[in-house]
């Protein structure tokens, strides 16, 4: 994800998170924090047709990642590519070194649930109220040690091929 990609990003959001859409804000500065060696960030899109069709964000410390962000356009839903996404961050993880990547998920998308279980998270509390003005809670997941979820990206191998 680049800067130019902030308003068609923040399109998709208010049309998929309405009640607690991010702000052109909120993306700007996860992005200040993306790029160079002092990185923290991983945030990335997904186009078809020349039109974003998906976007997902991973935000790092220490050896701990937690996945802020995965969206898919509806007339996607289906596809694979929230999977694909996922994926990518999983990758980003691995190469951050991080031994966990954590997420909350509302309480109410069990698509994204099915989804994350597929890549080995597990439910592990719930933080009430999280999602707000809704006032609807959040899953939180873990999975430990990503790099065993991605093909190609075990710790210790060499995956530049």
């Amino acid at each position: 994800m680049r800067w130019w990609d902030i308003d068609p990003v923040l399109r998709m959001e208010r049309e998929l998170f309405p009640e607690d859409a991010w702000s052109r804000g909120m993306f700007w500065s996860e992005l200040a924090h993306a790029r160079g060696p002092g990185a923290t960030r991983r945030y990335l899109v997904a186009e078809a047709d020349g039109r974003l069709v998906g976007y997902a964000g991973l935000v790092t410390s220490g050896e701990q990642a937690d996945v802020q962000t995965i969206a898919v356009a509806r007339d996607h839903w289906g596809t694979g590519l929230g999977a694909r996404l996922l994926t990518e961050l999983l990758r980003a993880a691995t190469a951050f070194e991080c031994a966990e990547v954590l997420l909350e998920c509302r309480v109410d998308n069990t698509r994204a649930q099915r989804l994350y279980e597929r890549f080995g998270f597990e439910p592990i509390g719930f933080r009430r109220g999280y999602y707000q003005p809704g006032n609807v809670d959040a899953l939180v997941m873990r999975l430990t040690d990503p790099s065993t979820s991605v093909p190609g990206t075990e710790r210790g191998t060499d995956n530049h091929g």
